[in-house]
């Protein structure tokens, strides 16, 4: 496929409109971060072509390719106009996210713990692709109360705070869960892994504030200069793997029903407002219900051990998604729409005076959490006034490399030991696995996430550097 790619402007790329394509498509990046990005690119000109789409077909600058859309993509459709639905565009880890904790405390009190921190992590962290979790839940009427309650239902059970849930996105549960959708073997799948990492590129990471770009802002986030965090990213785990797998071939089959015809197979569709669109925001919202308890879960037990080996507090500085199709109003052509808001590897970023943000921190726009690689660096965002692609936001760095080239350019143990020599606690469930994940399989994060305040999609809060990392 050829594409015009078009620079509009710094960090703006567009592709007009041809073949089925019903919008544009807008390519926030660098021209060095679209190097290697045909594939990733056809497929946004491919989500282009999705009955209902408005705006544009959008992709973050840490694009990517993905499952049907490309990861890093975003898509809104108009529900009441027959817009669709596409699991394609949320993708198999639904609510796959980020949540960060600060302390209490600084590097410098709490560096003569942090051994003791790490290998507390090491053990009580549940990670891998299988069954464990730091939960074990007392049968099927306790897992259908995770899928409708999600944080909420952890908090009650004693694993967490009040403040926990006020600076969760959605209130640490997404409303409209159908546990009914979910079928049999995804609940199967999710019974034992309730609060775990799981593998690829998850992580519970203790972290420093290397740098803040926006005091007051920071402030009210509650982050300040060399103060230590933990960041844990993750998702939904078997369960939402197999929701996405089971509502793909149910949209297959019925996509000839309502006479949608897609480019991609893997673009499965069906209209939001019917059964089968239906069926799957409930399953889908059971999925991202599940991904918040498990992280909620995960900070539970992150506090056990900060507190039994420093006497340090973790406060929640949020909980955000980065795979999750969303029921949201936004003014399209002068006018307000009911949309479905498809972020699959995108950070929704909404700006200061939004009401869906928790109200202490309202004013200042809703904190976003951008992962880096074991090596390098995170990030602290906020969303801005105006932001595009529906206020959304990049979600990380952006892989460039397989997880199977990542393996053959290094040994697992010669990264662990180049990671220790510079400072950081490497803490991994197996040496193929922390491989896999090598700083170099990555785009520059730092790249990405200046591209993502040069197109105007947030502003940079502060710079947070990696001091020990358990993986899965």
């Amino acid at each position: 496929m050829e594409l015009n790619l078009v620079e509009e402007r710094p960090y703006r790329f567009r592709i007009a409109p041809h073949g089925d394509m019903r919008v544009p498509g807008i390519v926030f990046a660098s021209h060095e971060l679209l190097e290697d990005a045909e594939k990733s690119l056809e497929q946004v000109v491919n989500v282009a072509t999705l009955p209902g789409i408005v705006g544009a077909s959008y992709a973050m600058p840490d694009i990517h390719w993905g499952y049907g859309f490309p990861i890093g993509g975003v898509a809104a459709t108009d529900v009441d106009g027959g817009g669709v639905v596409s699991p394609g565009g949320v993708g198999f880890d639904i609510s796959c996210g980020v949540r960060l904790l600060a302390a209490d405390g600084d590097r410098k009190s709490l560096a003569p713990a942090l051994p003791d921190i790490m290998d507390g992590l090491d053990r009580a962290i549940p990670r891998g692709a299988g069954p464990g979790g730091v939960w074990h839940l007392s049968g099927p009427g306790e897992l259908e109360r995770i899928l409708d309650g999600g944080s909420r239902y952890a908090v009650e059970r004693g694993h967490g705070e009040e403040r926990d849930l006020t600076r969760c996105e959605d209130g640490g549960a997404v409303a409209d869960a159908d546990g009914a959708q979910v079928s049999g073997r995804a609940r199967e799948r999710g019974l034992g892994q309730v609060g775990s990492l799981g593998s690829a590129n998850h992580f519970l990471e203790v972290q420093q504030v290397a740098e803040v770009y926006d005091e007051p802002v920071a402030a009210a986030f509650g982050l300040a200069r060399d103060q230590v965090c933990v960041m844990i990213h993750c998702g939904s785990r078997g369960l939402g793997h197999q929701i996405c797998t089971d509502h793909v071939r149910a949209m297959d089959r019925a996509m000839n029903r309502y006479g949608i015809t897609v480019p991609d197979r893997q673009l499965a569709c069906t209209p939001v407002d019917s059964p089968e669109g239906r069926a799957y925001l409930g399953a889908m919202a059971a999925a991202a219900n599940y991904g918040r308890a498990n992280r909620q879960l995960l900070s539970d037990a992150t506090r056990r051990i900060f507190h039994r080996a420093a006497r340090a507090r973790l406060s929640l500085v949020y909980d955000v998604s980065h795979n999750l199709a969303k029921l949201e109003t936004h003014t399209v052509d002068g006018a307000r729409r009911r949309l479905c808001v498809h972020r699959k590897g995108a950070t929704r970023a909404f700006p200061p005076g939004h009401r869906e943000l928790p109200e202490d921190i309202r004013e200042f726009g809703q904190p976003v959490l951008i992962p880096g690689t074991m090596g390098t660096a995170s990030y602290v965002l906020t969303g801005v006034p105006g932001g595009d692609a529906f206020h959304s936001t990049c979600h990380g760095a952006g892989r460039v490399m397989s997880r199977h080239q990542a393996a053959r350019t290094v040994a697992g143990k010669e990264l662990r030991a180049r990671l220790e020599r510079g400072g950081i606690a490497v803490r991994p469930r197996s040496l193929r696995g922390l491989a896999e994940e090598t700083p170099e399989a990555y785009k520059d994060v730092s790249a990405v996430v200046e591209a993502s305040e040069g197109a105007g999609l947030c502003r940079t809060v502060a710079r947070l550097v990696p001091l020990g990392v358990v993986k899965g």
